[in-house]
């Protein structure tokens, strides 16, 4: 292992190092080591600092496998071009999206044009929004594969939701090594490349398991289950922390026994559609999004390769469906005709259902499929969505608050019961913790949300910040990550009572939050609510995840009141266990 800069960058005083090995046969891994990063994005708080893997593999052709973090740029590129010339690089692996694994694509496209970027149809249509400039793309599913020649053949596996919506796993047949990126790593920063320490790294193998893959229990085991189908696995090389060697089967194992259990007591929601047609997967993904944010596990099925089996025991085993809906003609048709025909067999009417078209023509009609989980008693947990245009970031909000409403639905009975859960002394001295009424409003692009709120408090002078806790399954969530911006309307006593009660209300996936709402539009392009005593233009700097509220810390840019000698509207609860 070559340590090729122990120095801090000039923009942090923090230390940074990278460090390159020879893993396996015409095989390199570039380790960017970020030593002191005490908190991963918006997940979880670090205690050893964390690392982003890098792989070369040379065959006749060369692969790159993933990129590193945008604060290693300086020190990844060098690296880079000290191991290869980039004109020599003939393949981009994507193995998701993510932007500390991807952070670097753009540049690394930039040294050369040439390259083909390889990677889920997701995976390429977010970079797409993500680089900013043409390149050269190259689609793949699950069994498809690469031969870069020399005996590396690579081999691809669908793992969605491990634990970004486009992820996939690459397998190298000569070294029998398994490309996994987030699945099986762990946030620990240490000079050792391998895991021959079990010791020392297990239990944050363990807190990275529970924080990021536990949610999706069911989908660890059908990744689990593709992998078994594979030649023998001799290293995983994970995409976080050391790379799996001496304990393989061990550390895969402990995935399986852990999702095994979880998966028992999570509800879960089966999501069918066809890959590859229309705008299915990004939607398909969109309505995931929505629904995992309620605690609801998703496993996803692709109509195209799944087997009638595999459909009847997804259906058997979930609470909830999701169809998109399938070609009415071509190759895919039959196939297709009866797997509906055979959730349709094997649903039941305590199953929610929800439909979503995936390109608007040339597919089954919503109406009619509708129409028969209606008759089969089934539960419709969102309005049929109906694509009649090409999608656009609002028609990819509304899936994503689709699936939250369904998601909400299979859990009302855990709500309820939260409700009950706490001693009845505990819950009234909870409700006295009052708060000011406030609603944030915010808008992305051509997106807009808003949500009443409470639990708001100042927490910095240097720079002007404050906190808000944001439910997870709040569908203004998703315009509230690091680097959004929104406002904080601050409500007026004695005059609160009408936008209360209108952000108060239940809307509909889509809906527009601000019908018939007096607004104009902030410096950062948030609305302004008019009848506000004032508000504050907020730049969201970092979030902390809770149980069941993300804790988001947001900077203040400007601000104004429309009446100096009016008082803030108050908030008193009776109980402390729910809103």
């Amino acid at each position: 292992m070559v340590a090729l800069s122990d120095r801090p960058t000039a923009r942090s005083k923090r230390r940074l190092t990278l460090q390159t090995a020879d893993i396996a046969s015409d095989t390199t891994v570039i380790r960017s080591l970020d030593w002191d990063r005490d908190r991963f994005d918006i997940e979880f708080s670090l205690e050893n600092g964390t690392t982003y893997n890098s792989f070369l593999i040379r065959g006749e052709k060369v692969a790159l496998v993933d990129t590193s973090h945008e604060k290693f740029r300086d020190l990844y590129l060098d690296t880079l071009t000290e191991l290869i010339d980039p004109q020599q690089i003939d393949y981009l692996i994507i193995s998701h999206t993510e932007p500390d694994h991807s952070g670097l694509v753009r540049d690394v496209l930039q040294l050369n044009p040439n390259i083909t970027v390889v990677g889920a149809k997701v995976a390429i249509q977010f970079l797409d929004s993500m680089v900013h400039q043409p390149f050269k793309s190259q689609l793949v599913k699950s069994g498809e594969r690469l031969d870069l020649g020399n005996g590396h053949l690579l081999e691809f596996v669908s793992a969605p939701n491990l634990h970004w919506p486009d992820t996939i796993f690459t397998y190298d047949s000569k070294t029998q090594t398994l490309f996994t990126c987030d699945a099986f790593g762990m946030h620990f920063c240490d000079d050792r490349t391998f895991d021959e320490d079990l010791d020392l790294i297990e239990q944050e193998y363990r807190i990275y398991y529970d924080c990021l893959m536990a949610p999706n229990a069911r989908s660890v085991l059908s990744a689990i289950k593709r992998i078994g189908e594979l030649p023998e696995v001799k290293m995983v090389a994970t995409g976080h922390g050391p790379l799996l060697y001496y304990n393989v089967k061990e550390l895969v194992g402990r995935y399986q026994e852990w999702s095994q259990t979880k998966a028992k007591s999570v509800k879960t929601v089966g999501l069918f559609y066809v890959s590859g047609y229309g705008d299915g997967d990004r939607l398909a993904h969109a309505i995931a999004d929505g629904i995992l944010k309620t605690g609801v596990g998703v496993e996803v099925l692709d109509l195209r390769e799944a087997q009638p089996h595999e459909v009847r025991e997804l259906v058997e085993l979930s609470s909830g469906l999701v169809i998109g809906m399938p070609p009415q003609s071509g190759e895919l048709a039959d196939q297709a005709e009866a797997a509906i025909g055979t959730i349709l067999a094997a649903a039941n009417a305590k199953q929610a259902i929800g439909l979503f078209e995936v390109a608007g023509e040339d597919e089954e009609s919503v109406d009619v499929i509708r129409s028969q989980f209606r008759e089969a008693g089934l539960t419709e947990g969102f309005a049929p969505i109906k694509i009649e245009a090409d999608p656009t970031e609002a028609t990819y909000q509304l899936c994503e608050e689709a699936g939250t409403d369904l998601g909400q639905w299979l859990t009302r009975d855990r709500a309820v019961k939260q409700m009950k859960s706490l001693d009845g002394d505990l819950d009234k001295a909870m409700g006295r913790l009052s708060g000011g009424l406030y609603i944030i409003t915010a808008k992305k692009n051509e997106v807009t949300s808003a949500m009443l709120a409470s639990w708001v408090s100042q927490a910095s002078f240097q720079p002007l910040g404050f906190t808000i806790a944001v439910a997870k399954d709040r569908a203004i969530e998703s315009l509230m990550r690091v680097g959004d911006r929104f406002v904080l309307n601050i409500l007026e006593e004695g005059n609160y009572q009408p936008l209360m009660k209108h952000f108060l209300k239940r809307f509909a996936p889509g809906a527009d939050r601000f019908a018939n709402v007096k607004t104009y539009p902030a410096n950062n392009g948030s609305p302004i609510l008019a009848d506000s005593l004032a508000y504050l233009e907020c730049e969201v700097a970092s979030r902390m995840e809770c149980s069941d509220h993300w804790i988001v810390y947001s900077t203040v840019d400007a601000g104004r009141v429309a009446k100096s000698d009016a008082l803030t509207a108050v908030h008193h609860r009776k109980v402390g266990n729910h809103y």
